[in-house]
């Protein structure tokens, strides 16, 4: 036992002390950032430019309204015209102005032929926006002649807001699927992440070590075994520390923003905010933010984040032993191909169900999922913060750590035979030939 605390120790040292993890440690929490806001910050760019589409109109059907909706202020502006296609088309083509709407000779109940023409093709975000734009010009051509305002109609809309509440054994407790589904997905990714990162680290470790011959030289005085999980507890300790101080940095940081400001005056001042000639529209956006900031607070960070280490522990220990097993039987990244496959199937599976368990995060299938020793660490991550019985949560933890002993076995037999072969075309059959042997 004393030798495995040596190997960890040299494992863990070695790699806290490089200075791509000092960077990669202190760079964490701002390259997170920076994921989130950077998408929203292209797409408001993407939305400040101004572009003209020039109307064709054959039908005659939209052409008053065109004539009357142009605004300086929109990020589309539509231009009505009267000249050629072709003609226009030119002046798309020379970059003159943004693109060309044709419209045909339809009706009001066939609108089929309608035609974009732009140089590039366009975002998906403008062809949405004209295609609501022609929806809401045809609507109210549809209630005029039916003798209904659209402020009449608007009146008997009414949008509902259903509240969700949880009855759990400690009580009632709010919720809000969107933030749920947002803290699952982050952890369930986080997961996933840390398991292939620090996975392959292993991997590559013991290639270099095998290749180096260093290894030979270090198990005549350790078992193989035991080089083995100094390897993988080494390595997961550094993810470990690692994910740690991202927690630190990112409370810091936060705390730092929000200093001067308790969660009772930042609630107090909204409050006061709302009250004070507010704008609907603004209130409206208040309020969901007051919503989330509830469910946010209706989630047990602590248990989440407990939850989170276990799993990411255990699924790193699983899939850690096996990704050693791998590097012992390659000599080089090209043979370790040919065994990375069926290793990262299960991963990749309990990333593609995500949306499934996601619909139903109680069902069958989040259900089983959840319970399979392969697939439990990211999916079980998606199903916590929607809240799951306490003996699912138990027989999952309970066949994952009776996963990562078997695995921890299978992969140990490998390891002890593997790791002394140099040059030997390895497949399928020799493994299990080492899997069997007793020598």
């Amino acid at each position: 036992m004393n030798k495995i605390g040596l190997i960890i120790k040299r494992e863990y040292l070695t790699r806290v002390r490089k200075k791509s993890f000092i960077v990669m440690t202190l760079l964490g929490p701002l390259v997170f950032a920076a994921i989130v806001i950077v998408p929203v910050w292209l797409a408001s760019m993407d939305g400040s430019d101004t572009k003209i589409i020039s109307v064709i109109d054959e039908s005659g059907l939209l052409k008053e309204s065109f004539l009357t909706s142009a605004s300086g202020d929109d990020p589309i502006i539509y231009q009505y015209v009267t000249e050629p296609v072709e003609s226009i088309k030119q002046e798309v083509t020379k970059g003159l102005q943004f693109g060309l709407l044709y419209i045909p000779d339809i009706s009001l109940e066939n609108t089929q032929g309608i035609t974009l023409f732009s140089e590039s093709s366009p975002s998906m975000s403008v062809v949405g926006d004209i295609e609501r734009m022609l929806q809401d010009k045809i609507k109210d051509i549809k209630l005029e002649r039916s003798n209904i305002s659209r402020e009449a109609l608007e009146q008997l809309e009414t949008d509902v807001d259903i509240q969700t509440i949880s009855l759990t054994e400690t009580g009632e407790q709010q919720g809000n699927a969107n933030v749920a589904s947002v803290v699952g997905y982050v952890g369930a990714f986080l997961i996933y992440t840390f398991i292939f990162l620090y996975g392959a680290q292993v991997m590559r470790g013991v290639m270099e070590e095998k290749s180096n011959r260093i290894v030979e030289i270090v198990i005549s005085s350790v078992r193989p075994f035991q080089l083995m999980m100094g390897k993988i507890i080494g390595v997961a300790s550094v993810g470990l520390t690692q994910f740690l101080l991202w927690i630190a940095l990112t409370f810091g940081l936060a705390t730092v923003f929000l200093q001067g400001f308790s969660a009772e005056d930042l609630m107090k001042q909204r409050t006061e905010q709302m009250s004070q000639n507010m704008p609907q529209s603004e209130m409206a956006q208040s309020e969901m933010t007051m919503d989330i900031q509830l469910a946010l607070a209706s989630i047990d960070i602590t248990g989440f984040v407990l939850t989170f280490l276990f799993y990411f522990l255990g699924g790193y220990l699983l899939y850690g032993a096996l990704f050693a097993a791998i590097g012992s039987a390659a000599d080089s990244n090209t043979d370790t191909q040919q065994f990375m496959l069926p290793i990262s199937t299960p991963l990749i599976l309990s990333i593609v169900t995500l949306g499934a368990v996601l619909n139903d995060p109680n069902g069958t299938l989040a259900f089983w999922l959840s319970m399979i020793p392969f697939t439990a660490p990211v999916t079980m991550m998606m199903r916590v913060p929607f809240g799951i019985p306490t003996w699912q949560l138990i027989l999952s933890m309970t066949l994952l750590i009776g996963g990562f002993m078997f695995t921890t076995w299978v992969a140990g037999r490998i390891y002890r035979v593997g790791i002394l072969m140099h040059g030997a075309k390895v497949n399928y059959k020799i493994i299990g030939k080492w899997l069997l042997s007793n020598h």
